[in-house]
């Protein structure tokens, strides 16, 4: 029977900061490591990749706090670094807040003990907090200038692509199949003058796929009758520019 202390470990990776971040396997490694050099037993990883900082969607984290509940052997959570379970201060310390109640102690491959009953070390892990929510501050500062800046320039400047286009090297172009079921869309609404559930309906019932694959809903309809891309106008914040190559419905049709 092994007498090593039991931990689970935890990784996060976000899509947007992916370059500055590197790939989730750096972390991974990391943990392996860490353990291995300290005479832990990692029983399990759990990883969000491609996900943000805050709580709503960040299905590993949850399934780990949910294992913890039980797994009364497991002393505590590795990371890589503080960063990693959150950036932002009140995150990170709510999270640790709610493995202090569970009995279970933070382990981080980069920081110093995190022990929060010594005042200088939990003084240290928010301070650790506050620099790491200031470099998101800038990251995310640099990202919305250079987007805003695309934007002027009349170029794709990120975000969900809307049904009806491809995005391939940071650009938009037209998917001419989906790009009928656009056609439809507003023809049913224009010509037929079916309402926003009957159009929803009857898609589904033709199995028409959205854009992900899934059901049409009549706000999904509401959004596409009203989205100024269609009719060849990329928006971005209040920025508004005409992209003629990229209109699938004219005035006229529209």
């Amino acid at each position: 029977m092994s007498d090593k202390l039991k931990i689970f470990g935890y990784c996060r990776v976000s899509t947007a900061n992916q370059k500055e971040e590197g790939t989730i396997d750096i972390q991974l490694d990391a943990l392996k490591a860490y353990a291995e050099d300290k005479g832990l037993e990692l029983v399990e990883i759990f990883s969000d990749d491609g996900v943000s900082g805050g709580l709503e969607e960040r299905p590993a984290l949850a399934e780990m706090f949910t294992a913890l509940e039980t797994r009364l052997d497991i002393t505590g959570v590795l990371i890589f670094k503080l960063d990693r379970l959150a950036r932002d201060l009140y995150i990170q310390e709510h999270l640790i807040k709610q493995l202090e109640k569970l009995g279970k102690q933070i382990i981080s491959t980069k920081e110093a003990d995190l022990d929060s009953s010594d005042p200088m070390r939990k003084a240290f892990r928010q301070f650790m907090g506050i620099v790491s929510e200031l470099e998101k501050s800038f990251i995310t500062m640099r990202l919305s200038g250079g987007r805003i800046n695309k934007a002027k320039k009349g170029q794709y400047a990120g975000g969900g692509v809307a049904l009806g286009y491809h995005s391939k090297g940071k650009e938009l172009s037209i998917n001419k199949e989906q790009a009928e079921t656009v056609k439809t869309i507003f023809d049913m609404k224009r010509k037929r003058r079916l309402g926003l559930c009957e159009i929803a309906r009857e898609l589904n019932n033709r199995n028409v796929p959205t854009a992900r694959g899934k059901r049409w809903y009549a706000g999904t309809i509401k959004y596409i009758l009203h989205n100024p891309i269609y009719k060849g106008v990329l928006s971005y914040r209040d920025i508004d520019s005409q992209r003629a190559d990229l209109a699938i419905m004219t005035t006229s049709t529209a």
